[in-house]
């Protein structure tokens, strides 16, 4: 069969083989190399490969502790069945990505992030421990106690280290279902960051950018803190908007991206607003669209996400914007945020500074665009996000990734290499081809 990541480039043929059972994972496990792949919102190649495993079969809750909010579940188990679940009992994830619908399993092996970064950190800070299947089909549970080389290596390793089964993890008590949301408007870059510090103390924080704008507009944004606030517990979000079509390749332009932009910068129409909203709209706005990955056309499109370090990043992002700009290829879902200090996973993503994220659709000139990209960003100590990667050379990986041997080495170990592979792996030099 044809399979994607929800970037929908690029589009491979393999097999993807359901996973029921410990026992169905060891067998599939045992027949050659191998990836686990969840609900496939990964963006890019990084869960795609001859033999895929299919976790979604094996979502099921095992225990709950009403006390302490610790949750034992199956890998397969989604954010938006831990939301449906506990929200009505006033708990939620403490880290949750833009979307619900990512699997446990690819959440830790994402080591996903979310607008509480700053705070809270990754969803591996709140991963107690996690059953994992190694290449000779034995099963081992690992935390930061028992097995950490193999914990860490885990978290963050884009499921190269073996199939989680299951984890335990830790929800947080929440007052309710609704946020308070605070949108301040940013006039140009320097104004955004200059935001971020000011409202350092906000639990959640994002901004909406507009990577079209230039001189003294560029950068301008809306920046958006949020914190939970009383009232019901609503766990049912409003019902998604279908894309019901691909959308012609040439309605995505300088142009109209341009005059999107410009209108939804201008909609809020005051400096700082504040409004109170339901928990979807603030951490799944593109939830609220079903398929919306078919915005980009039949040629599908990737998603650049980078980091660079606080000291470095008013020069670096602003050599990014303008480099965006300059190429006219802007997206009209640009999302910057702080986040806080790295942790001790080898390929977790984020480092103490911002992240930048911003689609942009597939046509033949793109690729020197984001090798310039890449250049700038480790020209001022950043990386790429390998959840949303599907083109980064193996030397860019390297270079963002210090630790990358080390990772190499906790594999070996554990009898990974040969076993547990993705296109992703191969193009990186995780693997030979």
């Amino acid at each position: 069969m044809l399979s994607h990541g929800w970037g929908r480039w690029p589009v491979i043929r393999g097999d993807l083989l359901p996973v029921t059972s410990p026992a169905a994972a060891a067998r599939l496990v045992s027949a050659g190399p191998a990836i686990a792949r969840g609900l496939g919102r990964s963006y890019g190649d990084s869960a795609l490969a001859a033999h895929m495993l299919d976790m979604r079969p094996y979502d099921w809750l095992i225990d709950f502790d009403p006390d302490t909010g610790r949750l034992q579940c199956a890998a397969g188990t989604t954010m938006d069945d831990i939301v449906s679940v506990f929200l009505p009992r006033g708990w939620f994830p403490a880290i949750t990505p833009g979307t619900r619908f990512v699997t446990v399993g690819g959440a830790i092996a994402s080591d996903v992030h979310g607008k509480n970064h700053h705070h809270h950190g990754c969803f591996s800070t709140h991963v107690d421990s996690i059953d994992i299947m190694l290449g000779d089909g034995s099963v081992l549970t690992c935390s930061r106690d028992a097995y950490p080389d193999l914990f860490h290596a885990t978290c963050g390793g884009m499921g190269l280290t073996g199939v989680v089964l299951r984890a335990t993890l830790r929800l947080v008590r929440v007052p309710g279902s609704h946020i308070a949301q605070t949108t301040r408007k940013a006039r140009n870059l320097a104004h955004a960051l200059e935001i971020f510090q000011a409202v350092r103390g906000a639990t959640y924080s994002v901004a909406w950018l507009d990577c079209l704008a230039r001189g003294e507009l560029l950068g301008r944004a809306l920046v958006t803190t949020g914190e939970h606030v009383a009232g019901p517990r609503m766990a049912v979000p409003p019902r998604a908007l279908p894309v019901p079509f691909d959308l012609p390749g040439v309605v995505l332009n300088r142009h109209t991206v341009g005059a999107f932009n410009r209108l939804y910068y201008a909609r809020e129409r005051s400096a700082r607003a504040e409004r109170t909203v339901g928990y979807a709209p603030f951490f799944y706005p593109l939830d609220g669209l079903r398929d919306w990955n078919r915005l980009y056309g039949r040629a599908g499109f990737t998603q650049y996400q980078c980091v660079i370090p606080h000291e470095g990043a008013m020069a670096g992002l602003t050599a990014v914007l303008e480099r965006i700009a300059d190429s006219g290829k802007g997206s009209f879902l640009a999302v910057l945020k702080e986040l806080g200090a790295a942790n001790a996973n080898p390929l977790s993503f984020p480092l103490a500074g911002y992240t930048l994220a911003l689609d942009f659709r597939i046509e033949p000139d793109l690729a020197p665009l984001l090798e310039a990209l890449d250049a700038i960003v480790l020209a001022h100590g950043g990386r790429v996000y390998l959840a949303k990667d599907a083109r980064m050379s193996a030397d860019t990986f390297r270079r963002g990734y210090p630790a990358w041997e080390r990772f190499q080495a906790v594999r070996e170990r554990y009898g990974a290499h040969g076993r547990f592979a993705s296109v992703q792996s191969h193009r990186l030099g995780l693997e030979a081809w």
